[in-house]
């Protein structure tokens, strides 16, 4: 299994995988473990019947009692628009193939729509964990807005039989204070019902792009997100993976004030290296109680190698796991299949350690 890990991870292999962290030490982190839900969550106050979701989540797929998850999320057919999702694989318009690949691909969970689980919830809703996304944004409002706004209510997710919801806050935005209000109140109502909470913490800011430099992946600013999102009793952080730093030193030149920051942050808490940076990241998860999840990213002409190095990445920092849409499902189900394992196969090879 490390062989092929290593083989898909090329020059970058002895890096990625001898990397010590001497950033924030491993020893200050909780990290992902069989009884992961117990150890964070049993003197929390989440009631008995979220405990339950979460475990039933943990318990399903090929990373089944690990403390890891890998989760199928395809929810781009409304906020990247159906087309350029699914033309690469139109099998993938039909609700029950999303379902299909999860299972399939021994994921933990699948995250979607209302409309795609709802329509598949009684056949499957039992046999793999679902996830609601309750908001989204569109692209057919002319000229195009980012701003995501609620598609499904809290309830309606129970009555399907979800064992999660999962949101998105474009922190930075215009409309995050809103958007922080309506997602911290649906929490509440999925807590109280028992269903956990996932939390896309995504930066939206045309701002955020400075001198060339894309700082919506900056692990400062990510981090930010991520202690907001569990701020709100998110119960699972998704967040991109940094490939950067120093967002807010950037938005605070030319004598703008912008947010607060601690030169320690870039001097003693982070490196470049990406491992380094993801550990920032967990950091802000309240030192990785509350599990972080990175995105799979887009589909290109990498996919398998982009994918391990992602999950060796996230989990060499103390991450949870992975969460892939793009790459599994603009593919054959067969190859998706083959993506999904490969992932999952990171997170069950011993021989990958926390960094």
């Amino acid at each position: 299994m490390l062989d092929q890990i290593m083989s898909y991870l090329g020059p970058e292999a002895e890096s990625l995988l001898t990397h010590t962290c001497n950033t924030i030490p491993k020893s200050a982190l909780t990290l992902p473990s069989p009884d992961s839900v117990n150890e964070v969550f049993g003197g929390s106050n989440r009631n008995n019947q979220v405990l339950r979701s979460l475990q039933s989540m943990m318990s399903t797929g090929r990373l089944a009692n690990t403390g890891y998850v890998s989760i199928l999320p395809v929810d781009q057919g409304i906020e990247h628009s159906a087309g350029a999702s699914f033309a690469k694989n139109p099998a993938y318009f039909d609700p029950e193939n999303i379902v299909k690949l999860a299972i399939e691909g021994g994921c933990n969970a699948v995250a979607s729509t209302l409309g795609v689980l709802a329509l598949t919830s009684r056949k499957y809703a039992h046999k793999i964990p679902f996830i609601v996304k309750i908001n989204h944004n569109e692209l057919l409002t002319y000229p195009n807005k980012f701003d995501q706004v609620m598609f499904a209510k809290v309830r309606q997710c129970w009555e399907l039989g979800a064992a999660g919801i999962g949101a998105t806050i474009y922190f930075g935005s215009d409309q995050s204070t809103r958007q922080l209000q309506e997602v911290s109140e649906a929490f509440a109502l999925a807590h109280e019902l028992g269903m956990f909470t996932v939390l896309w913490c995504y930066l939206r800011n045309p701002e955020f792009k400075q001198g060339g430099v894309d700082y919506h992946l900056a692990a400062d600013l990510t981090g930010q997100a991520n202690h907001l999102g569990v701020t709100i009793e998110a119960d699972i952080i998704k967040q991109k993976l940094p490939e950067t730093n120093g967002g807010f030193k950037a938005l605070n030149m030319e004598g703008s004030s912008y947010g607060k920051t601690d030169e320690r942050i870039y001097t003693e808490l982070t490196t470049e290296n990406p491992i380094d940076l993801t550990r920032y990241q967990v950091a802000n998860c309240y030192m990785g109680k509350i599990g972080l999840i990175n995105s799979g990213g887009p589909s290109g002409q990498n996919d398998f190698a982009e994918a391990v190095k992602t999950a060796v990445i996230n989990k060499r920092a103390g991450g949870m796991g992975l969460i892939s849409g793009r790459k599994a499902f603009q593919r054959p189900m067969e190859e998706g299949v083959k993506l999904l394992n490969l992932i999952q196969d990171v997170y069950l090879c011993k021989d990958i350690t926390i960094a």
